[in-house]
């Protein structure tokens, strides 16, 4: 009997774009971790015989010395994201010109570097807005990647900001990060969004788990790996045996912090799970995907997108505008 699909991603943001989110001016030295992450990642996705996408950052692939290692990526037969060029996680209150130069740059920045075209579009912090997907649509995407669809968006935003050190301004910016508590009440499979246009765009939400709708991606199971991994198994295999039951095939996530240690990155000793090394966090990634893969084929975004698309049996969402300001 075959095994339903379920997709794997990783949102390739940089040491800069953390400082950056966090508060460091330190950011604008635009500093890399790429030498010390993609090597031993992608051996490891090897060891796995997982393809997966990347969502890549336009400014990331508009440095020369970055390009060596984006161009690994499809080198070693995974596909590429669009991640937006300035990882602005306000990105929801950008003007149509905004959205389109930016989704361009990235485009650009993102072939040039790696040879590939991105088919789809993950907005920084899970940002997102009825004239980005419109955008997207014109512009030849298959799926958006943006949304959590979790209750609990409000309080990893609280426990961000409370850690940060932001400014009254950048706190006012951030404030739609991670999402609004109605972010939970959309589905946790793929969907439609039906656009004002006429256009669609297949959405592809960061799964989370059925009814209860809190998440799983590789970051939250690293945090509960630190109180007991007998608890972080269990729920996992709990959260999979619920998307079975569910009909969702899920798509799974993960971040560059998830196979990097403190060793790599002191800078951000503020993310969660930063105080395990990378040798133990390769090892949960190693046991998490193995799980995945028992209960599903694991396979890159754009081939779930596309089996949605055939499909035909998707819910149909009309987006509502969230909260919006002219960006600064």
């Amino acid at each position: 009997m075959n095994k339903p699909i379920a997709s794997v991603s990783l949102d390739l943001d940089n040491l800069w774009s953390y400082q950056r989110t966090h508060g460091d001016p330190g950011w604008k030295e635009r500093r890399s971790y790429l030498p010390a992450l993609m090597p031993p990642l992608l051996d490891l996705l090897d060891e796995l015989s997982c393809r997966i996408t990347f969502f890549v950052i336009g400014a990331d692939a508009a440095i020369p010395d970055n390009v060596p290692w984006l161009r690994m990526i499809t080198a070693r037969g995974h596909e590429v994201g669009n991640h937006s060029f300035h990882h602005e996680c306000w990105l929801q209150s950008y003007s149509r010109d905004q959205i389109i130069t930016d989704i361009s740059m990235a485009e650009n920045a993102i072939v040039a570097a790696t040879g590939e075209r991105p088919l789809g579009f993950r907005g920084p912090g899970f940002s997102w807005s009825p004239g980005l997907l419109e955008v997207l649509a014109e512009r030849g995407y298959l799926y958006d990647a943006s949304t959590l669809p979790t209750y609990i968006g409000p309080l990893a935003r609280a426990y961000f900001l409370a850690t940060a050190r932001l400014s009254a301004e950048q706190r006012r910016r951030r404030r739609e990060l991670f999402g609004s508590f109605r972010d939970g009440m959309r589905p946790v499979g793929a969907y439609r969004w039906q656009l004002p246009s006429g256009r669609a765009l297949v959405e592809i939400p960061v799964t989370t788990i059925p009814v209860v709708k809190t998440p799983f991606h590789m970051s939250y199971l690293i945090y509960l790996s630190r109180f007991s991994r007998g608890l972080m198994r269990g729920y996992l295999r709990a959260a999979l045996a619920l998307c079975r039951q569910a009909g969702v095939n899920p798509s799974f996530l993960l971040h560059p912090l998830d196979v990097l240690g403190a060793e790599h990155a002191p800078e951000l000793m503020f993310f969660p799970g930063m105080d395990l090394p990378a040798r133990d966090k390769r090892a949960i990634v190693r046991e998490v995907i193995g799980v995945l893969a028992e209960h599903f084929t694991l396979v890159p975004m754009s081939s779930h997108a596309a089996q949605a698309v055939a499909q035909e049996r998707l819910a149909v969402l009309e987006p509502r505008a969230q909260r919006v300001e002219a960006a600064g």
